[in-house]
């Protein structure tokens, strides 16, 4: 199992700046909560890196764009997806807008990890 983290935003560098103008300017605005919630204004929370790396499960993290040419699917974005044989949905955009903060996002992502051996 492998876990993909897809952010509502694309890779480019002009959508790096924008998205960048809307987190420090107009956070209100801005569009990818999995991205505030994961990201301050210019790097990722410590505890989530800590989090990704202590997470047991190969993880990957593609923006919209990169998701789609690598895997050809479409999701409503941001999401969390679960990759086994196929492709399912772990958390929707929906059920990751609803979560307040950090600690509620990883408290729903340990929710459907394997047990620690």
């Amino acid at each position: 199992m492998k876990l993909i983290f897809v952010y509502n935003t694309d890779s480019n560098p002009l959508s790096a700046l924008i998205d960048l103008g809307r987190k420090i300017l107009s956070p209100e605005t801005y569009d990818c909560s999995l991205c505030k919630l994961t990201h301050g204004p210019f790097t990722e929370m410590e505890s989530w890196r800590a989090f990704r790396i202590s997470i047991g499960v190969p993880v990957e993290f593609l923006h919209r764009d990169e998701f789609e040419k690598k895997y050809e699917q479409r999701f409503h974005y941001p999401v969390i997806l679960k990759k086994s044989d196929t492709i399912d949905v772990l958390l929707s955009k929906s059920e990751i807008d609803e979560l307040s903060d950090l600690d509620a996002l990883i408290t729903a992502v340990k929710k459907h990890l394997p047990p620690k051996v």
